[in-house]
């Protein structure tokens, strides 16, 4: 399968950023639950010293490697290549924001780089804490096409490659809990029902207590924030990609399902209350003129409630997505034309809420 059909290959990094990142789209299975599902895949070069142990030189030469290896595969057939000590810290940092880029990577110290396939659904961290990680990402809850699209390319990629391997271990990683099969798969789930209601410690409790992570937006080390939990297999030794894949996907069915009925109950007994929050949320995003990123991750969480909610009048959760990376510091910063204090972000944030929000109710009357 190659993922680049039908898309316009990114020719620039502007060209990259002009666009939403498909995993945005509030399209696909539970999508008013699950934004993104995501796939990684840690590798490493066989008789290269990790990244944290190999001289830059060395970096360099595995920065060749990967992204030669890469441009000759299908999956990033028209892929666009990125070197972070080429980009300014603002274009690392929307890296970033569009998980696309680890912290990590957009430090731009080292050689290090990112290939994004043509349709943005898969990207290669190149000189990460691995010599390789390979993501594959799907808006909605789609663990099967990401492992799908993940495995192809990493198929494609050790035809080229030699990676570190061994046949007791598995794949051999700089950090041990992910060696074996170096997979990591998530979910980026919504889970206020289950935040208002006060169940939410019991179910978190319950993921971890089955060898599960939880996470914030931003994964490893990020808080919690606009009810948004990244769930994702802790296990990489002794247990196959099929079996992590397959207890994540059935554990999160079974808080799809508890989210679900929280949410009947919620609107069973406290409709108003409800419908209330929803209403005042959207307005205060709608009529803000100076608004903090926090806020707005937080007031959206109750907006996308009530689109879930099938309430009247709402935009649709591809705004209220989108609204999540276009309102954070380096995009801002991006578009308004260098830095921007925070008070001044605070205003040019209002404006990007107040204008999508704006051009969906056009939309939708039209």
């Amino acid at each position: 399968m190659n993922p680049s059909n039908g898309a316009s290959p990114p020719a620039s990094f502007d060209a990259l950023i002009a666009r939403p990142s498909p995993w945005l789209s509030g399209q696909g299975p539970h999508a008013d639950l699950v934004l993104s599902t995501r796939i990684r895949l840690a590798r490493n070069l066989h008789s290269v010293p990790f990244t944290h142990r190999a001289r830059d030189e060395q970096l360099q030469g595995v920065l060749l490697s990967v992204a030669g290896a890469a441009q000759r595969s299908r999956a990033f057939e028209n892929g666009l290549l990125l070197r972070m000590t080429e980009m300014s810290p603002i274009e690392r940092q929307i890296l970033v924001e569009r998980h696309l880029v680890s912290h990590e990577l957009g430090d731009g110290v080292k050689p290090r780089g990112i290939m994004i396939a043509a349709d943005e659904s898969l990207s290669l961290m190149i000189n990460e804490e691995d010599h390789l990680r390979l993501q594959a990402m799907t808006p909605g809850f789609q663990l099967a096409e990401a492992w799908s699209r993940a495995d192809a390319a990493d198929d494609e990629l050790d035809q080229s490659l030699d990676f570190a391997f061994s046949e007791e271990i598995g794949y051999l990683t700089s950090c041990p809990t992910n060696a074996g099969t170096g997979l990591r798969a998530s979910v980026l789930i919504h889970l206020p029902a289950l935040v208002l209601v006060e169940e939410i410690q019991k179910v978190l409790k319950s993921i971890m207590e089955v060898g599960l992570n939880v996470r914030g937006l931003y994964g490893e080390h990020s808080e919690v924030m606009g009810n948004l939990f990244q769930i994702s297999n802790q296990t990489t030794l002794g247990r196959s990609e099929r079996e992590s894949i397959e207890r994540l996907e059935r554990v999160t069915r079974e808080i799809i399902e508890t989210e679900e009925r929280a949410r009947e109950r919620m609107m069973r007994d406290a409709r108003v209350q409800i419908e209330d929050k929803v209403w005042r949320a959207y307005g205060t995003l709608r009529y803000c003129r100076s608004i903090h990123s926090r806020e707005v991750i937080n007031l959206c969480s109750a907006v996308r409630l009530g689109v879930a909610l099938s309430m009247p009048g709402l935009c649709h959760l591809r705004v209220i997505n989108e609204l999540l990376v276009l309102t954070q510091p380096a995009h801002l910063q991006r578009l308004f034309g260098g830095d921007l204090s925070p008070g001044e972000r605070n205003v040019y944030r209002a404006q990007i809420v107040r204008e999508r929000l704006a051009s969906a109710e056009r939309e939708t009357e039209a």
